[in-house]
Formats: C-alpha cells, sequence, structure tokens
C-alpha cells in the first residue's frame, strides 16, 4: 500500500483521542510484542544473560509502551512502527542492565555490545560477535534476534533511507554516552567532560551534564521512525526533525528519568547526571527551562500537537511516579514542573496513575 505524506492532519491533535489510540491499538500490540520477547528471552543458556534479559523485559516496560506511543501517530503502520520501537528500545535497555551489571568496566566491551544498536538501523548491515569481549556469551541468538527484527522493520519504512544518517547520529551519540558512564568510577566525569568540548559551542544553552543527559534518549530516534512512515520525506528534512528533538524534548526525558532515580543511584554508586547542580532550586530552573524550550522547538512540526502532547505526557508520566514520594527534595523540584499544570497534563497524571495500578 502506498504511503501517504504525514502532514498532521491525520495525527491525534487531543489527548483524548490520542489516548484512545494508545489503548485501543498501540498497548495491546506491546504486550503481543514484549510475550514474543520474554518466551524467546526464557530459553536463553547463559544464566546471567538470562535474568537480564527478563528484568529489563519487566522493569523497564514502560519504555516500551510509552515509545510505542509514536506509532499513535500513523496507525496505518503501527505493524512497523511497534515491532521496529520495541525491539531497539528492549536492546537499549538489556545493553544498559548488561553495563550496569558488568564487572569487567572495559570500554571495548561496552562498544562492542552497542555495536548491536548501530548495526540494528541499519537495514542489511552483517551481524557481528557482540559479545566478542564480554564475560558472558551464550545468549541463544536473542541479541541477533532483536537486531535482525529492527533491521527488517525498518526496511519496510518509505522514507528510512532519508532519516537513517539522522538515526545513525542518535545511536553513535546514545552509545559514546553508555561507554563513558559505565567505565571505572574515577574516569567517567573526566571522558564526559572531553567528549562535551566538541559539542559545547553548538548547544551554548546547555550544561555538559544536559548534553550528556539528552544523548540517553531513544525519543529522537523514534520520532524519526515515525517520519519515515511517509513517502517523499528528505534527509533535510529528517535533519530539521532530528534537531527539534535533540537536545531539549531527549535532555527532559532523561533529566526525568534520572531525577525520579536519584535514591536508587546513591545506593547503587551510579552515575546521576541530576547531581551537578548547585541545589534543587537551581535544578528545578535548568529543567524548567529545558521543557520550555522543548515546547518551543517542536511546534514547527507537522502535528505539532502531538508532540505537544508526548511533552506534556512524559511530565505527567515521571512526576507521577511512586518514587517520588520517599524523595522530599524531589518533591520540591516536582512542584514547581508542575504548577500552572495545563490541563493535558492533568489528564496525562491520571493515566499514568491508572496504567500504573493495572500493571501493579
Amino acid at each position: 500500500m502506498r504511503a501517504a505524506k504525514l502532514d498532521g492532519r491525520h495525527i491525534p491533535q487531543s489527548p483524548f483521542k490520542l489516548m484512545y489510540r494508545v489503548y485501543k491499538y498501540v498497548l495491546p500490540s506491546v504486550e503481543h510484542e514484549l510475550r514474543q520477547l520474554r518466551a524467546f528471552a526464557e530459553r536463553i543458556p547463559d544464566p546471567e544473560l538470562r535474568a537480564q534479559a527478563l528484568d529489563s523485559l519487566t522493569s523497564k516496560k514502560f519504555h516500551c509502551q510509552g515509545g510505542a506511543v509514536y506509532a499513535a501517530a500513523n496507525l496505518e503502520q503501527r505493524n512497523t512502527l511497534i515491532p521496529l520501537i520495541v525491539a531497539l528500545q528492549t536492546i537499549s535497555d538489556y545493553l544498559d542492565n548488561l553495563c550496569d551489571r558488568s564487572t569487567s568496566l572495559d570500554p571495548d566491551d561496552f562498544r562492542q555490545l552497542h555495536q548491536s544498536m548501530l548495526d540494528a538501523v541499519h537495514p542489511g548491515a552483517e551481524l557481528q560477535d557482540y559479545y566478542a569481549l564480554h564475560n558472558e556469551k551464550d545468549d541463544g541468538g536473542y541479541l541477533r534476534h532483536l537486531v535482525q527484527t529492527c533491521q527488517r522493520h525498518a526496511a519496510n519504512l518509505p522514507s528510512y533511507a532519508s532519516v537513517q544518517s539522522a538515526v545513525t547520529e542518535l545511536v553513535m551519540l546514545y552509545s559514546d554516552l553508555q561507554v563513558y558512564k559505565h567505565i571505572r568510577r574515577e574516569l567517567r566525569e573526566p571522558r564526559l567532560l572531553a567528549w562535551w568540548e566538541p559539542y559545547r559551542s553548538r548547544y551554548p544553552e546547555l550544561q555538559w551534564n544536559e548534553f550528556a543527559a539528552a544523548t540517553g534518549s531513544t525519543l529522537g530516534m523514534f520520532t524519526l521512525f515515525l517520519a519515515a512512515g511517509s513517502e517523499g520525506l528528505t534527509a533535510r528534512e529528517a535533519d530539521a526533525i532530528k534537531n527539534t528533538y535533540f537536545p531539549h524534548v531527549c535532555g527532559l526525558h532523561i533529566l526525568l528519568d534520572y531525577l525520579i532515580d536519584q535514591e536508587e543511584d546513591v545506593q547503587g554508586g551510579d552515575l546521576n547526571f541530576c547531581n551537578y547542580y548547585d541545589n534543587y532550586t537551581l535544578l528545578a530552573e535548568r529543567m524548567s527551562m529545558i521543557a520550555r524550550r522543548a515546547r518551543e522547538d517542536v511546534v514547527v512540526l507537522p502535528g505539532s500537537k502531538f508532540h505537544r502532547l508526548i511533552i506534556e505526557g512524559l511530565l505527567a508520566l515521571y512526576l507521577s511516579d511512586p518514587k517520588v514520594r520517599g524523595q522530599a527534595e524531589v518533591r520540591m523540584v516536582t512542584r514547581k514542573l508542575m504548577k500552572r499544570s495545563p490541563l493535558t497534563r492533568v489528564f496525562f497524571l491520571v493515566n499514568s496513575v491508572w496504567i500504573r495500578r493495572q500493571q501493579a
């Protein structure tokens, strides 16, 4: 079937229409994909790889659910977009688990593991031994299956050739971050600061930790997949779309994630990009600025109200997380970010709470 150019008129512009599509089409399809992946993961021979694969599918399930919301903007392509988004997000979450719990602290190991994510967004790329430098190796073909799933579905998007370069740039930044944030603790900050230097002049409004946070988001990749679902997209248009999401929408996404995980990260000794502010008042001010810039950036996109809904949904999803209740300073930041909340955010807040109760 010939895909129509996605001009914004068929993209859901109201929270009610968006959530109708999410509940009716998106969430059931995500559940189907995750069930299949879980069945595969349960057969992984190596017990450590099996445990990390199953943990990522359980504890980070909402990442796939949230990412797949982009398919609600083009239901004609949902059978391509949802498997693609779920597979790529699952690679991201699985590898994050492997790097977080790795005993090697070897940057070359982390780089080789993340080569899988780069191959996943290049249809036809030859598969490699992604565990070549890793202690545990036998995943029964799980990671290769995820890579091939991404390749197959990406190749089916009408304008994927036009977005591939922009997607690749985001994946490379993501991979760099995963390498530098998981090496030995004393090396992490110096490596991240050195990495930031070439980008400093390009993003003068950001601090180094805010840039690093932005590189950790997969949302820019997903919105490019959505754009590739229609014919006639040019590489120049794809680059413009990437620049509307990166760095502010992407940065807001990951800073929210780090905000609610601060207590966990302290206990686990993990790097947290929200810890690089002098106080929580400054953190709230910086996050508010990034949220404002994100809203301004997406105005130029077709169906801009949909992307604004994504931003308000992010705020509702993370700020309604049960983790917030046990962290007094985080509650203070939350109140500032939710101040003068638009009705759309209140709507998503109620939906986020309801979805969590259904999954409890």
